[in-house]
């Protein structure tokens, strides 16, 4: 197994991480202890030392999970990482609360790597405000938690304003071919790096979307570059090909997906993806650009609505569903992460929205469109 080091650290991580989120489960929707045992022990045996859970994951059973994983390993050649839940932070003995939690449902004297949980504007304010910042260098300080990071989930502008704002160790970015331009992407990729901060990179496949299906146009790229490589090796070789890039986190639900990856981080190195490489990778981006249908950019200029209707995020889900040829997959996750009150059909055509639109969008036409899309499935 490959390692690369954590800039503000003397910690050497592997480059393949263990996301402990989507463990195999029971009919009952419980972790499959036996399988996902043998999925943390392989992976051990093989070079993996960074392994990533949270309080929400598994319903709230992944910490205490990967707690009992840990009492069968070497602690010392572990290192853990955990969020604390912003969303559920009151006030400040909260986060003492949650942290003493945590370390009881891990079963350890200490977190190696700590984060605030997906930071976004909203979060961040209030965390600030709660005095998040005193919290953790205390903490760390008490020797409870060793470095100190966060995951983020929104736009260039609050990333940049979140980084500066401390001396952080580390953050964790969704980074993969396609998102150059999303949330922190590229822009934030390369500030963190400026800064000296590790950087854990997430979803680079994408959630499975940049794996499966494939739509015809973008497999016909890959199969004339003659490069014979899976979808998945393509995705996974451009994160790796990242020299800040501390590590690749993979939330794998199979023994098989572990050892996929194993094999795959043997292979893949930092900057050696040649110019030629590079410029496919580009072209199948902006093929998948291409088959947006609507230019929504997730600016968020047209919120508040005063009918409450989640605009930028039933666009996102909408131009994913077209962009990947997954309706099936994002009907649920529309119907799933969007609140009935705030969904499509709910928009009473007010108008207010679209003067604030700086792409010109009628959104309440696109409204009932998606509306009707998704109410067919």
């Amino acid at each position: 197994m490959k390692h690369r080091k954590m800039p503000l650290s003397t910690d050497s991580i592997s480059a393949l991480s263990f996301g402990c989120m989507r463990f195999p489960t029971t009919p009952e929707g419980k972790i499959d202890e036996e399988q996902s045992f043998a999925m943390l022990h392989h992976a051990y045996d093989n070079g993996v030392n960074y392994y990533d859970t949270a309080w929400v994951y598994h319903n709230g059973e992944s910490e205490p999970f990967l707690g009992r994983f840990l009492q069968q390993v070497d602690r010392s050649k572990i290192l853990v990482a955990t969020k604390l839940p912003c969303w559920l932070i009151k006030n400040r003995e909260d986060m003492d609360t949650y942290l003493n939690k945590q370390l009881e449902r891990l079963q350890t004297d200490y977190i190696d790597y700590y984060l605030l949980h997906a930071l976004n504007r909203s979060t961040w304010k209030d965390m600030n405000d709660l005095g998040i910042l005193d919290f953790l260098q205390e903490a760390k300080l008490q020797g409870r938690i060793r470095h100190i990071g966060f995951s983020f989930h929104d736009t260039y502008p609050i990333f940049h304003k979140i980084v500066m704002a401390f001396q952080w160790d580390f953050c964790q970015i969704m980074l993969n071919y396609l998102d150059t331009h999303n949330q922190a992407g590229m822009k934030g990729y390369n500030l963190a790096i400026s800064r000296s901060m590790g950087v854990i990179a997430m979803e680079p496949l994408r959630g499975g979307k940049l794996v499966s299906p494939i739509p015809h146009e973008i497999s016909s790229i890959w199969c004339n570059s003659k490069l014979n490589r899976s979808p998945q090796e393509h995705a996974i070789r451009w994160v790796w090909n990242l020299s800040g890039c501390t590590t690749l986190l993979s939330g794998m639900s199979t023994l098989e997906q572990v050892k996929e990856n194993l094999a795959l981080a043997d292979i893949c190195n930092a900057e050696e993806l040649s110019e030629t490489e590079l410029k496919l990778y580009r072209k199948v981006r902006r093929e998948y650009l291409k088959r947006i249908p609507i230019p929504c950019t997730e600016c968020r200029y047209c919120l508040p609505c005063p009918a409450k209707i989640a605009i930028p995020t039933i666009f996102g889900v909408y131009n994913e569903s077209v962009m990947f040829e997954e309706k099936p997959r994002h009907a649920n996750e529309y119907k799933v992460f969007i609140p009935k009150e705030s969904r499509a059909d709910k928009c009473t055509k007010c108008g207010a929205c679209i003067p604030k639109c700086p792409h010109h969008i009628d959104i309440p036409s696109q409204m009932e469109k998606i509306a009707a899309f998704f109410a067919s499935e």
